[in-house]
C-alpha cells in the first residue's frame, strides 16, 4: 500500500503544525482534524490511507478513536499510528488492543514518523 493521504488528529494545533511539516516533504495530502469525533467524520468521508492519533483528548480520547475506526466497515482498513505522549508499555498493549498498527511516543523524530509513513 501506498500513503498518498495521511489524516492527523490532534487536539493541539502546534503537534498537527509539526507533524503537517514533516509529513508535505514528502508529497503526502494531509487532512487534520482536532477531535476524535472530526476524525471519524474525515475518514469516512475522504478514506486516508493512514491515521496519526493522540490520545490524549477532550470527549473522545485516541483510545475511543482508533476503536470506533476499527470497527467499522469503511474504516477497519486504515492503518493508525498512536503519536503521544503516553509511554507506559500498558498503553502501548492498550493502543495494540484498540486497532492501533504502530506507537510514537512524543517528542518523536522526523525520522520516525516517516519510518511509520513507510510502513504501510
Amino acid at each position: 500500500m501506498s500513503v498518498n493521504t495521511v489524516l492527523i488528529v490532534d487536539d493541539s494545533a502546534t503537534e498537527r503544525t509539526n507533524l503537517e511539516l514533516i509529513i508535505n516533504d514528502v508529497g503526502c495530502r494531509v487532512l487534520t482534524a482536532d477531535s476524535g469525533q472530526k476524525a471519524l467524520e474525515i475518514a469516512e468521508d475522504k478514506h486516508p490511507d493512514l491515521i496519526f492519533l493522540d490520545i490524549i483528548m477532550d470527549n473522545m480520547d485516541g483510545f475511543q478513536t482508533c476503536r470506533t475506526l476499527h470497527e467499522s466497515q469503511t474504516t477497519r482498513d486504515i492503518p493508525v499510528v498512536m503519536v503521544t505522549g503516553k509511554g507506559h508499555k500498558a498503553d502501548k498493549m492498550w493502543a495494540t488492543e484498540q486497532g492501533a498498527r504502530g506507537y510514537v511516543t512524543k517528542p518523536y523524530s522526523k525520522e520516525q514518523i516517516l519510518e511509520q509513513i513507510k510502513r504501510f
